[in-house]
């Protein structure tokens, strides 16, 4: 296997100042989210909206990579444009999410493990004839009274690196993304035990199956309290303690890594990124990016609300959130940039 692009592909998802933007969101997701602001749930207001997204102006200075869904990299441009075609032109690699969902654990009251092995194969063959070059899969870990169990944590990583292993062997550079949730109450200490278990699981299955770490990227949570939990750590120690559990746990063969928002607003999730950056830049032996989807998205779409009037103001606020985290990547976010 020829590994060099697997290794260009993951270094140019992470190069410069610039990160990843997500929208992937399932059609389930995205009808959610169009609900509560009264768009229609359609494929063409899903395909209106995902339009918006793409052709948005200057995009491709402060974004690498755009990870689509199945039916979003099938969709065109209102002029028959396919948005791969759209993307690659704006200078943004297309890539694809391939795992089907988590499902419920059998035997794990409250747990989850994410399917999606069975035919990827040849599915990962289909994504890469249509521009793919990069592919991603989110396995979901819940902390609650007596969770995550040993069995939870084994059966994710251990479909993470099938999947990574397979995504290689098509030569598609696999984002891998383990992400401990953030809801309930538990302490940032907690986030932390647990999201360096689950680390050091990922990676010693990733090399059972003979994943090549320099051509992955890794996109886990950052080290958080739980959203319900009493207290909120300052910006500061969250990220000293999310680039401490990384250390512990992350190999620093993996190029980069590509933090979710998982729920963050978009202020704190930019606030974030931006103090371990200005903090750890020169430090740490991997790029610290972003790879967000409703942190960059989720104002633009209140703009939008599905009115064809209202594109260009919902573009210009996407714009917006994707320059304050390529700041956040410099370590040079301040608020003052979400007033400007």
């Amino acid at each position: 296997m020829n590994t060099q692009p697997l290794i260009d592909t993951a270094k140019a998802l992470i190069a410069g100042d610039k990160g990843l933007l997500a929208m992937d969101e399932s059609n389930p997701t995205c009808n959610k989210r169009f609900a509560k602001l009264g768009v229609p749930q359609t494929v063409e207001a899903r395909r209106a909206y995902r339009e918006l997204i793409v052709t948005t102006p200057g995009l491709g200075e402060c974004i690498n990579g755009a990870i689509l869904y199945d039916e979003t990299i099938r969709q065109q441009k209102t002029d028959g444009t396919p948005f791969v075609k759209v993307l690659i032109e704006a200078g943004i690699i297309p890539g694809i999410k391939v795992d089907t969902g988590a499902k419920n654990l059998a035997w794990h009251p409250g747990e989850k493990v994410t399917e999606g092995l069975d035919g990827l194969r040849d599915r990962l063959a289909e994504y890469s004839q249509m521009g793919a070059r990069f592919a991603k899969w989110r396995a979901v870990i819940a902390i609650g009274d007596g969770i995550p169990s040993q069995g939870c944590i084994e059966a994710n990583a251990q479909a993470l690196a099938r999947y990574a292993a397979l995504c290689q062997e098509a030569g598609l550079a696999p984002i891998v993304e383990p992400e401990v949730l953030m809801d309930g109450e538990h302490t940032l200490e907690r986030c932390f035990e647990v999201t360096e278990e689950v680390l050091r699981t990922v990676f010693h299955q990733l090399y059972t199956q003979r994943v090549m770490l320099e051509g992955m990227i890794l996109k886990p949570n950052m080290v958080l309290p739980g959203l319900t939990c009493p207290r909120q750590e300052p910006v500061d120690e969250v990220a000293d303690a999310t680039v401490k559990c990384l250390l512990r746990a992350a190999p620093a063969a993996v190029p980069g890594i590509a933090f979710l928002s998982g729920g963050q607003s978009a202020e704190l999730a930019s606030a974030r990124l931006n103090a371990m950056n200005a903090r750890f830049r020169s430090r740490v032996p991997w790029a610290l990016a972003f790879s967000f989807s409703r942190a960059i998205q989720q104002p633009a779409l209140e703009i939008w609300k599905g009115q064809e009037a209202h594109v260009s103001a919902a573009q210009q606020a996407l714009y917006r959130r994707a320059k304050c985290n390529q700041a956040a990547r410099r370590g040079e976010y301040s608020t003052a940039m979400e007033r400007t």
